[in-house]
């Protein structure tokens, strides 16, 4: 430990001299044939330590090093040459990783990330099939009113109107009495997702979603209203408007392929071109 502080004591002063990095090659220590070099540890401590704290940051270096060629060398001699020789390995994820990092600057650089509503349509109709629906959809809105809720006949009429005005009187008084109140007109919603709010129902699914526009039930202590305006059932084609997003992926995707395989053979033919590879018979 005295001989590691005199080492340190080189480089610490050494760094604080400005005199750049020390080509000292004496070994620090030793696994079976293998040396730690005092050269290699300057490259471990940051500049600005105290000779204390490098002292332990050195110390913690020369451990880990020594237990990890201490695991190294029992690998090696118990495993067998197959499981050894993974330099081949090694080379083939490097050359994957340059390549694939390559080809991501590429793709960054030349991709045009536009995909037009057109394009998406014209996608979703030539592979609709590929977007058939697993769950029943609707629009609409759901109400869970208490039964104690004043003049809920009026919640009742508001419901089943077509006109704005009584919609925006349902949403005030829904807001002031209703124990639920959710809102999906805009956007599909699951149906076994609202199924599970209403009392128990005596049909399947699809039939109240075919044969009804407003369905009313109530227990005890509540009313409850649902209003469908739209609907799709399972086994049919997603709407469009679900799947866009998936279909412009999909889309930008079969572009960033088309980029790559562009670059490839832009390359090879280049190369040949130029004589840079040959293939011999």
């Amino acid at each position: 430990m005295k001989k590691l502080c005199v080492f340190l004591s080189v480089i610490f002063l050494s760094a604080c001299l400005g005199n750049g990095k020390r080509t000292d090659d004496t070994p620090v220590a030793k696994v079976y044939d293998e040396y730690l070099y005092l050269s290699e540890l300057e490259e471990v401590v940051p500049r600005g330590l105290s000779l204390e704290d490098s002292i332990l940051v050195v110390k913690d270096h020369i451990d880990k090093w020594i237990r990890n060629r201490l695991l190294l060398y029992q690998a090696e001699q118990h495993l067998s040459l197959e499981d050894k020789y993974i330099e081949r390995q090694i080379e083939d994820y490097r050359t994957s990783l340059l390549i694939f990092k390559y080809e991501q600057s590429y793709i960054a650089e030349k991709l045009d990330t536009l995909i037009s509503d057109q394009e998406i349509k014209e996608y979703y109709t030539s592979y609709s099939s590929n977007f058939v629906l697993n769950n029943n959809l609707l629009k609409g809105f759901f109400i869970k009113l208490p039964r104690t809720a004043p003049q809920s006949w009026n919640a009742r009429r508001w419901c089943k109107s077509s006109d704005p005005e009584d919609f925006k009187l349902l949403e005030q008084y829904c807001f002031e009495h209703a124990t639920e109140y959710d809102y999906f007109e805009e956007d599909w919603t699951r149906f076994d997702q609202v199924l599970p709010k209403l009392p128990r129902i005596y049909m399947s699914p699809q039939n109240l979603l075919r044969g009804r526009q407003y369905y009313e039930a109530w227990d005890s202590t509540h009313y409850y209203f649902l209003k469908i305006s739209d609907y799709e059932l399972e086994g049919s084609i997603t709407p469009m408007e679900i799947v866009a997003e998936d279909i412009r992926s999909i889309l930008l995707n079969k572009r960033k392929i088309q980029l790559i395989q562009e670059l490839e053979a832009n390359i090879y033919n280049d190369a040949l071109n130029r004589g840079n590879f040959a293939v011999y018979n």
